[in-house]
């Protein structure tokens, strides 16, 4: 089993993005759990959303404490939230800025993979609204889900043109993460 956790803002679609992943790994004949946790719930406020993926029933239903992935969808949380808390050392972490992993000069020793998914949703889809982009990417890095699962996860829930803005976009960050250009190691400062 491996646990996936999503550090967003309210109204950035944390949540979107993890019940979209788990429809993807779903349909891949996977066995899935996604669920969210809310502080204060309005706009703005930080969100977090839980995703399981595993090959046989799962029987456990806490909070991911110790998750294998995390995505940051938006980077000022960096600064406020321990969005690393509990991440296994072999773990990955996905963020979403402009700085390389060694700018961030994160103090922990998991991959590390950034990239401006901001500025992918903005070119591609018009809006500033990356959860679709970070789900692509989280296909590359894990290899839990095949492209096509997300393909089909975005055209479940959008329609149209924006069904066909989220793909590409997805896409372009799939690929992106693919290639292993935004990788690598942070050094750890303890």
């Amino acid at each position: 089993m491996i646990e996936i956790r999503i550090h967003g803002r309210g109204g950035q679609g944390s949540v979107t993005a993890a019940e979209l992943l788990g429809f993807a790994a779903f349909n891949a004949g996977k066995y899935v759990q996604a669920f969210p946790s809310f502080g204060s719930e309005r706009m703005g406020a930080p969100v977090r959303a839980f995703l399981r993926i595993a090959e046989k029933e799962i029987r456990v239903h806490s909070q991911i404490y110790t998750p294998d992935y995390v995505i940051v969808q938006d980077p000022t949380l960096l600064a406020t939230v321990p969005v690393l808390q509990g991440l296994k050392p072999d773990g990955v972490v996905i963020i979403n800025t402009k700085k390389t992993p060694e700018e961030l000069n994160l103090d922990t020793k998991c991959k590390v993979i950034t990239f401006d998914a901001w500025e992918i949703a903005t070119r591609v889809i018009g809006r500033p609204i990356a959860n679709t982009i970070l789900m692509g990417a989280f296909a590359a890095a894990s290899g839990q889900i095949p492209f096509e699962g997300i393909e089909k996860a975005i055209n479940a829930r959008f329609k149209g043109e924006i069904a066909k803005k989220n793909i590409a976009a997805a896409k372009e960050a799939y690929e992106l993460v693919k290639g292993g250009k935004n990788e690598s190691k942070s050094r750890s400062n303890s």
